[in-house]
């Protein structure tokens, strides 16, 4: 969770000039005409065909219900065995050898409530019916009702609060549904997932999206660059609220919008964060840089009327997971973030992994099973004895965000 290098000025004019010539061979003012593949329509050319390119995974065997329940039934006795006596999830604990900033007490407000809100998430999408699990399920929601609405930005250069807005709004969707024919209750939630709206427009970037870090100006409104999967994790958010009818600002969602589109490449691959935007062969921002991160962007842009990310563009995304997974694997716990291979960070693992079975529910049935076989087999492997995943030493919030994701990824791969 730390922002990259930034170049200097001689540095940015010659990105510049070498950006805009990548643009014009790989996907520029040309890219519709010679060398573009068709979309199925007789008179219509793709216009990036490096989106639809890439590497195929081999086949893994089928995997059957039965065996995802098991991982999640693990998975959901870990959470209910670590939920904290309040009601949450995770805490300051454990600080040996971390090398994440993190100001208190507003840092770990941010940390505790986004993990909570995942790990209710993960509760309820894992259709458990155990009275125990239930039971913590109904002390977490409580939990974060009471408290999310303290969750503020913890300092002017750390505003980790983005991801507890976004993840504390899904939270709230899903608890909406749980909470049918009781109006007051559903009252009460939209009225609190309004409020987290409220609080990313204040706290949206100058030039939009959203962000977890202003190390550049510390302004009441973050000036800082806007980061790719941030607004994306905000986009898929506001989506969907937006489907259980709460109206989502649209000067919010068009800046966000263009402050992704501004960080995508032609191969569909994504900028760390627009302040890379004149590095895009830089590692991070490769495709192998952007496996974890490509997932979310693809599902947010076409959430919101991007028409170019089609079937196809997800399909090939999915299979560039799949195939060049030991990319993100390889960096999974690593203690410092960006160490790896094309400077990937630990956490993007099972985070890449969630929105990637998202994007599988965007695709019709008949093609989801592959996908959903895959996901399933890499996240079998690596469930630990205890019933947890975990992917980044982060004091003791990993554990649960990690299980979280996990569990919501494999509610996915459950075939009808």
């Amino acid at each position: 969770m730390r922002n990259m290098p930034r170049p200097g000025r001689l540095a940015v004019w010659l990105m510049v000039v070498l950006a805009a010539a990548f643009a014009g061979a790989a996907g520029g003012d040309d890219a519709g005409k010679a060398g573009s593949v068709a979309t199925g329509d007789e008179d219509t050319v793709y216009p990036y065909p490096l989106a639809i390119e890439g590497p195929k995974p081999k086949p893994v065997p089928p995997v059957e219900n039965a065996a995802v329940n098991a991982a999640i039934d693990r998975g959901v006795a870990f959470l209910v065995k670590r939920q904290n006596s309040d009601g949450s999830w995770g805490s300051a604990h454990n600080t040996k050898g971390l090398n994440i900033y993190a100001p208190v007490p507003g840092a770990h407000q941010a940390f505790r409530a986004a993990t909570t809100s995942l790990c209710i998430s993960a509760l309820i999408e894992s259709g458990t019916r155990d009275p125990v699990a239930m039971s913590a399920l109904e002390r977490g929601e409580a939990w974060l009702m009471e408290s999310l609405p303290r969750v503020r930005r913890a300092t002017p250069d750390a505003i980790y609060n983005s991801w507890a807005h976004a993840y504390s709004i899904q939270a709230l969707v899903r608890m909406h549904g749980r909470a049918a024919g009781d109006g007051q209750r559903q009252a009460a939630i939209v009225s609190l997932i309004n409020s987290q709206i409220d609080l990313l427009g204040r706290y949206e970037c100058v030039d939009g999206g959203w962000c977890y870090y202003d190390f550049d100006y510390g302004t009441k409104q973050p000036g800082g660059s806007s980061i790719s999967f941030v607004s994306a994790t905000v986009l898929v958010a506001f989506h969907e609220a937006a489907a259980i009818g709460v109206e989502i600002p649209k000067r919010l969602v068009d800046r966000a919008v263009e402050s992704i589109r501004r960080q995508r490449n032609p191969d569909f691959s994504y900028c760390y964060g627009e302040y890379l935007k004149y590095r895009p062969r830089q590692g991070i921002n490769r495709p192998g840089g952007s496996l974890g991160r490509s997932q979310a962007c693809n599902l947010a842009m076409r959430f919101w009327g991007d028409e170019l990310v089609t079937d196809e563009v997800l399909t090939t995304w999915l299979d560039r997971l799949f195939a060049r997974n030991l990319w993100l694997d390889i960096g999974r716990k690593r203690p410092i973030p960006h160490e790896s291979w094309f400077q990937v960070a630990a956490y993007f693992f099972y985070y890449g992994h969630y929105y990637a079975a998202l994007c599988v529910e965007q695709l019709k049935p008949e093609m989801r099973p592959p996908h959903q076989d895959h996901l399933a087999a890499i996240l079998f492997k690596l469930q630990e004895k205890d019933g947890s995943w975990w992917d980044f030493p982060f004091y003791d919030y990993h554990q649960q965000y990690g299980t979280a994701f996990a569990l919501m990824t494999l509610a996915r791969c459950r075939k009808p």
